[in-house]
């Protein structure tokens, strides 16, 4: 039985390990916060991505745990309604479509207690050496001991340690889109019920949806920045930089910029995508945001990382051990798909792509090929 190592505990990592322990391997997942992930914007599961999930057994768990938007207004800086729909939202399209809407810390709770029972999870930790040779990879960690695996695959995200590790450094392969995202949550003080706001003042904007049956708001407040420093990402600065922002806005500043100061999720970081001419080395894969991560401009960040889990997993299954076949075979099959999906975020900057883009590039691939 083959063993493999899956750094990243999100969404991307332990979908692969699912699949891949029902394909017979032995898999771990380490994750280097000490549990699930709380917060996060809402995400989309759309086109194929929607057949891993009902392949799975989840889609009845995700349609129930679902957003549910009635609409969304588009408002003035000072304010002042100057659009509404009732048929779609920029968040999550419209709102007639088969496609899922949903937290996702939600979605990494469902996949995690779907999990649990067959894979090892390896909370608290993170990978810091990995060593190859002709039988496997020597992996060192923070904090247990070594172990040896068969594979490793880096599903650590948009700053991931395994690409650092066998790729390098981050800046030869993120290309930075020009903006900064901060997502956070707060009590419901606009009362909104079903509905969304969106606002944009300057070079700064933001969208605000009621969650967990109107009692909290999820916000995403994005702004033009160049790239983020080390540094900064790292300490509470990038938090005064976001709240100083959003008290400069005409309208609810002050009351945003309370709620990004104390909210005990708040999350930034620049919106960047990872574009690489290889995902695999050796015995060693990325996966997802880790690999050719999109950027939350394109809406498509899960659904590429739910497509390419079930397709590494099978194109792994299928190999008979030949790991550099199965690595080859994923490549060829997932680049086409991830080319349209990036694109998405580059199509209409400061908006959404259109509605024809999004449905051509979400179903671009079968799980079936």
């Amino acid at each position: 039985m083959q063993t493999v190592l899956i750094s990243g505990g999100g969404i991307a990592g332990p979908v692969l390990a699912y699949w891949l322990h029902r394909h017979g391997f032995r898999t771990t997942v380490v994750e280097r916060a000490p549990g699930l992930r709380p917060g996060g914007q809402a995400v989309d599961v759309r086109g194929v991505a929607l057949d891993v999930v009902e392949r799975m057994g989840l889609s009845e768990q995700a349609r129930r745990v679902r957003t549910r938007m009635r609409g969304m207004s588009i408002l003035a800086p000072d304010g002042r309604e100057i659009d509404r729909s009732t048929e779609t939202t920029f968040s999550s399209g419209r709102l007639d479509s088969g496609d899922i809407e949903l937290l996702r810390e939600d979605l990494v709770r469902l996949v995690y207690e779907h999990t649990r029972a067959g894979v090892e999870y390896l909370f608290g930790d993170s990978i810091t050496a990995l060593d190859e040779d002709e039988t496997g990879v020597r992996v060192g960690f923070a904090h247990g001991a070594s172990r040896t695996f068969d594979l490793v695959v880096g599903a650590d995200g948009l700053h991931s340690a395994v690409r650092r590790l066998v790729f390098g450094p981050e800046e030869r392969f993120a290309h930075h889109l020009g903006t900064c995202l901060s997502v956070f949550s707060a009590d419901n003080f606009l009362a909104l019920e079903d509905w969304q706001m969106w606002l944009q003042d300057g070079d700064s904007g933001f969208g605000i949806m009621p969650v967990r049956d109107n009692t909290e708001l999820r916000i995403a407040f994005g702004f033009r920045s160049a790239p983020l420093t080390d540094e900064l990402r790292g300490g509470e600065t990038l938090r005064e930089l976001v709240t100083d922002k959003l008290a400069s806005l005409r309208w609810e500043g002050a009351r945003l910029a309370e709620a990004a100061a104390t909210a005990p999720d708040f999350y930034c970081d620049a919106m960047a995508q990872i574009r690489m001419d290889h995902w695999s080395r050796g015995r060693v894969a990325l996966l997802g945001d880790a690999g050719y991560g999109p950027s939350p401009l394109s809406g498509q960040g899960t659904s590429l990382a739910l497509v390419g889990a079930h397709v590494l997993a099978g194109c792994l299954a299928r190999a008979d051990g030949d790991h550099r076949a199965a690595y080859s075979r994923y490549e060829r099959r997932m680049r086409p798909f991830v080319a349209l999906n990036q694109a998405l975020a580059l199509e209409n900057p400061g908006g959404p792509a259109s509605e024809e883009s999004v449905a051509h590039a979400k179903n671009a691939l079968s799980l079936d090929s």
